[in-house]
């Protein structure tokens, strides 16, 4: 079975061939052995992409995290499916639209080299309402900006948003050291309020322009960069008037460049082409 490895400053997946991927009948215990970094290809998720129309640039789009679970959507996903389609030239660029369980997004060639993309995405209209993310404490909330999440008998004030997907901000004077967020944002994840887990983001603002983030993904654990989370965390450093509508977020392996422009937000970062190769079994 073929397949091709990508990633998006760090976060990185694995693309099978459209035709390959009819035949897996299981295919979160396919994803979770192919995406083990010791005994499988190894990556934060699994990509299944298939040209709709080629002509309009329309493609179908899911991805499956590391463990065999189906998320909503992907930033950094969308990213790595975008350079796939024209390195491999299944796409004419610039424009290609995904079509996704939450909705269309449209991605955007800035500058190609070789099999390095500089790609902006379309990440949709903030969702901001307690039924939206979901996220259920008995009451209903319009935004929530700051609450007092109890995790462990320690208060951890945090922001919510979704952009298809749930994202839970927590802000920090510094970033924390690993064992410690990696507690926290396990614990996050899976609070019962959040009846379809969460993605959570540690956020620094550095000023008003730039902000750093670690990631801890659903289903995944520590990513080295998020596409969605970087625009969550933007998203809500805004909403708490921490930052302007344009902020540069940090990652562990390079910057994210995310725009709220009036309704929708856009990240724009780089994607790569790594290598293909053929499963065994």
């Amino acid at each position: 079975m073929k397949f091709t490895k990508t990633h998006a400053l760090g976060n990185d997946f694995l693309v099978l061939d459209p035709e390959d991927s009819k035949d897996i009948a299981d295919i979160a215990n396919f994803t979770s052995r192919i995406c083990d970094r010791h005994t499988g290809v190894g990556a934060d998720g699994l990509l299944l992409i298939s040209a709709k129309d080629k002509a309009r640039g329309l493609v179908n789009f899911r991805i499956f995290n590391a463990d065999g679970s189906e998320p909503e959507i992907s930033g950094n996903g969308l990213r790595c499916a975008a350079a796939y389609l024209f390195f491999k030239k299944k796409i004419e660029p610039p424009n290609v639209t995904f079509l996704t369980s939450t909705g269309d997004r449209e991605c955007h060639l800035i500058e190609e080299k070789k099999s390095l993309f500089q790609i902006r995405i379309e990440m949709g209209i903030p969702k901001l309402t307690s039924r939206d993310i979901p996220f259920d404490d008995g009451v209903f909330h319009e935004k929530i900006i700051d609450y007092p999440l109890s995790i462990n008998r320690k208060i951890y004030p945090i922001t919510v948003v979704s952009l298809g997907n749930p994202h839970c901000a927590v802000f920090v004077d510094h970033l924390p050291a690993r064992i410690e967020w990696h507690q926290v944002g396990r614990e996050i994840e899976c609070h019962p309020f959040f009846a379809n887990r969460v993605n959570v983001e540690f956020i620094h603002v550095l000023k008003r322009q730039e902000i750093e983030v670690l990631f801890w993904e659903r289903g995944v654990g520590e990513t080295l960069s998020s596409g969605s989370g970087s625009a969550a965390a933007a998203v809500a450093s805004i909403l708490k008037n921490l930052t302007d509508k344009k902020v540069f977020v940090r990652t562990s392996m390079g910057r994210v460049i995310v725009e709220w422009e009036k309704e929708k937000v856009y990240s724009s970062a780089p994607a790569e082409v790594v290598f293909e190769g053929s499963l065994l079994s």
